[in-house]
């Protein structure tokens, strides 16, 4: 029988397999030293797998010194495809290391608030944080780590993902396969103001570097009219935009639908080349080419930063800048 308030607790276990509280704990907290027969433990994992047990985040909490949560503090954006394979990732990694990850915005609750309330092992930011916040959770034992769109000097706990990168390797793939006037279909929405701004940048700085125009940058939102309209104006240019680079996929697909619109042909009258490979990526007319930013090999190493700094071991080295690849199909 459940306790009183219906939620299945130890001393219930230790009722069904017929022994002490003590001993349940020891058991399921792998206590050593302790000569407990096969027999009884085996009764004890029984009565849990009956009953439904889950130890309690607290007790751990307790009996360890430290919470199992990791608060992953996201910033302001949409929640895309790239922003939800970075949370599921994460959880993955976790999970079977005993940590718990909990996602939340600074857009209702400020981190000072949330770190406090959930006391957790680790902060993982993907903004940028105030320094007298970080200062103060260090100094409540709290392991913070970033992951940051700009490169920072503090290596052993921040990860950067260069969004300038994605801009120049976008146009050098459209330079390496003939196109000269190029286009920059920006994505209408102020909340990813700073990846887009780094990313058209270094698009811009390959142009320079290539000695092509800056491109010529308009706003594609998610509408299929409004991306013709963009589309017509590249086309009308003089001289006239042959290929375009999309903030992301999604800008990408909207791209697509408004050349259909207009009636070109994706590449041979506009290429266009996004940015994610997004799994629908592949499954566009034609098949879209984008640059992957490898979110598997970024959250798997973002998962050993956590795990080693909790357990007090030096990081692992940091992923080389490959982990960002053209991926090419047909659309540019």
């Amino acid at each position: 029988m459940a306790g009183r308030h219906g939620r299945v607790t130890a001393a219930d276990v230790a009722r069904e397999a017929g022994v002490s509280p003590t001993t349940v704990s020891y058991v399921l907290n792998n206590v050593p030293h302790q000569k407990i027969p096969d027999e009884t433990r085996q009764r004890i994992h029984a009565a849990v797998a009956r009953l439904g047990y889950k130890p309690s985040a607290a007790a751990r909490a307790l009996r360890r010194g430290r919470s199992d949560i990791v608060l992953l503090v996201i910033p302001d954006v949409p929640i895309g495809a790239a922003v939800a394979q970075i949370v599921e990732n994460l959880t993955e990694e976790l999970e079977p290391r005993g940590l718990t990850l909990i996602s939340r915005s600074e857009r209702h609750t400020p981190l000072s608030v949330l770190w406090q309330e959930l006391m957790p092992a680790a902060v993982v930011a993907l903004i940028e944080l105030n320094p007298d916040d970080r200062t103060a959770m260090r100094a409540a034992g709290i392991h913070v780590f970033g992951a940051l769109l700009r490169p920072s000097s503090d290596e052993d706990t921040t990860l950067s993902v260069p969004q300038h990168l994605i801009g120049r390797l976008q146009v050098e793939h459209l330079a390496a396969t003939g196109h000269r006037h190029i286009g920059y279909a920006g994505p209408g929405d102020p909340r990813v103001q700073a990846f887009y701004d780094l990313r058209l940048d270094g698009a811009r700085t390959a142009c320079v570097d290539l000695g092509l125009d800056l491109p010529i940058v308009h706003e594609v939102p998610l509408d299929v009219a409004a991306a013709a309209a963009a589309v017509r104006r590249w086309r009308d240019a003089d001289p006239r935009v042959t290929g375009v680079c999309a903030y992301n996929d999604e800008t990408a697909f909207a791209l697509l639908a408004g050349a259909r619109e207009v009636g070109l042909a994706v590449p041979a009258d506009l290429a266009v080349i996004g940015v994610d490979n997004i799994p629908l990526a592949p499954f566009t007319h034609p098949p879209l080419t984008t640059i992957d930013q490898n979110v598997a090999m970024f959250t798997g190493h973002l998962a050993e930063m956590i795990v080693s700094g909790i357990a007090g071991k030096h990081p692992p080295r940091a992923p080389r800048s490959e982990s960002i690849a053209l991926v090419i199909r047909q659309s540019a």
